[in-house]
């Protein structure tokens, strides 16, 4: 973690030291978690061995199984927003943040970079017509510094970037304005900063867990050791292909041996020089059994301690109802502890956008974002008649609201309820019409 002291500044001399610490970070932690996640393993990078002898280089990519298996039982349904009943103008400028900014693509991927890193970031503007806008970093282009105190509040947010001559830029922002520099040698500032207008630091750090490791950073190591077997074992696949063919007995002209090799025919004629023949193949030591229980449990161990259930998995098809939940139960206590974490970020996010003056200006107050509630939804898989079921069950004991709440194919309950609403008036109003006059409201 970055820290300064409240009471310090950020002097060039400083952020140097920060902008070296990320550098150092990036290359030794962040890049060898991408690059897991992108199957570049250090398998492809042993020395190689003797021509002479099978050289396989196989990686299994445990590391974006996890990452896409957790993102997409995390948001695979999309988080929902749902503001206080009589706020109908925080719920209208919510749906348009979230249009505009094309907001369910930026989670999903705001939760895979938390997926990998441990920790990613999202970063507020105002756009060149006056809109907010909201983007997402990776920890590799960006770092929040915090305070020293136990609160660690945000200070400044640096975002970087190389330019095509590999000169690096960045920008600081503060709690007010935002300032340009250059590194070249020393850092540049440019002559210009801007008032961004947010009430803070105008970005937000999101967090895997609370030691902000990625998902599979845990199991990395094995996942190399997996690699590491699983090259060997077809090593011993092309050995066991090509063996030796071993000839005892008769001394064999090259011509002979030619013959053998294209014809794959051999024919001795009785015993030479009293002696029997024999032919067959060299084998090395056959380590299979061995081999394979080390795959086997280097995968059961790589699923069991990432918490990420392996739901490609033959038998996990079978499951139904409650021994299925009880297979994702681990993943399942994984993805709140998730979904809590992002829940605290996206009310950053609110409390940040409703204090900028552009948000005034369509009658939001600073503090209407704590009329804004994220829901989430774990993409389990459904059982529409068991959901159905157990709504009806709810009949008369909870709202309405949570009964509908229940079904999986309900994207809004409160949409429902106003459409069931339409509906009931509607054949309430078609009864009298019918009744009085013979026919229905729509006249027929």
């Amino acid at each position: 973690m970055y820290r300064l002291a409240a009471e310090k500044e950020l002097t060039d001399e400083k952020l140097g030291q920060f902008l070296q610490q990320h550098t150092e970070e990036s290359t030794f932690r962040y890049k060898r978690l991408l690059d897991a996640y992108m199957t570049d393993y250090p398998i492809f990078y042993e020395p190689p061995k003797p021509n002479w002898k099978p050289d396989n280089r196989i990686a299994v990519n445990f590391a974006k199984y996890i990452v896409d298996t957790m993102n997409g039982f995390f948001i695979g349904h999309p988080v929902k927003l749902s503001v206080d009943e009589g706020n109908d103008e925080v719920e209208k400028y919510v749906e348009f943040l979230d249009q505009y900014n094309d907001q369910d693509d930026n989670n999903a991927e705001l939760s895979k970079i938390c997926s990998i890193y441990g920790k990613g970031y999202e970063m507020y503007y105002v756009d060149e017509i006056g809109n907010i806008g909201i983007t997402y970093l990776t920890p590799m282009d960006a770092f929040m510094i915090y305070d020293d105190s136990v609160l660690c509040r945000e200070r400044y947010f640096v975002r970087l970037y190389r330019d095509a001559d590999d000169v690096l830029h960045g920008s600081v922002s503060d709690d007010t304005k935002v300032r340009w520099f250059v590194q070249k040698g020393e850092i540049i500032w440019e002559k210009d900063d801007k008032i961004h207008g947010f009430d803070g630091v105008p970005a937000t750090e999101y967090v895997e867990n609370e030691e902000k490791m990625g998902i599979f950073e845990p199991v990395l190591t094995m996942i190399d050791a997996y690699n590491k077997a699983i090259s060997e074992k077809a090593n011993d696949v092309d050995y066991f292909a090509d063996a030796y063919l071993k000839i005892l007995g008769p001394k064999l002209e090259d011509d002979e041996v030619k013959h053998i090799r294209d014809d794959r025919i051999m024919n001795f004629e009785g015993a030479i020089d009293g002696a029997i023949p024999e032919v067959d193949f060299l084998q090395k030591p056959n380590g299979d059994t061995t081999q394979e229980n080390l795959i086997n449990r280097l995968e059961r161990l790589i699923f069991q301690i990432s918490m990420v259930a392996n739901i490609s998995d033959e038998n996990f098809g079978t499951s139904s109802g409650i021994a299925l939940k009880y297979k994702l139960h681990a993943m399942s206590n994984l993805e709140k502890t998730k979904e809590r974490k992002f829940a605290s970020g996206m009310n950053r996010r609110y409390r940040l956008i409703f204090s900028n003056p552009v948000s005034h200006t369509k009658g939001i107050k600073a503090d209407d974002f704590v009329k804004v509630h994220p829901h989430f939804t774990p993409n389990f898989p459904a059982n529409v008649l068991e959901e159905s079921q157990i709504a009806g069950n709810l009949e008369g004991i909870v709202s309405k609201e949570t009964q509908l709440g229940i079904l999986s194919i309900v994207n809004n309950a409160k949409d429902e309820i106003n459409k069931l609403e339409a509906e009931s008036s509607e054949r309430e109003t078609d009864a009298v019409m019918r009744s009085m006059f013979g026919v229905n409201a729509n006249g027929q």
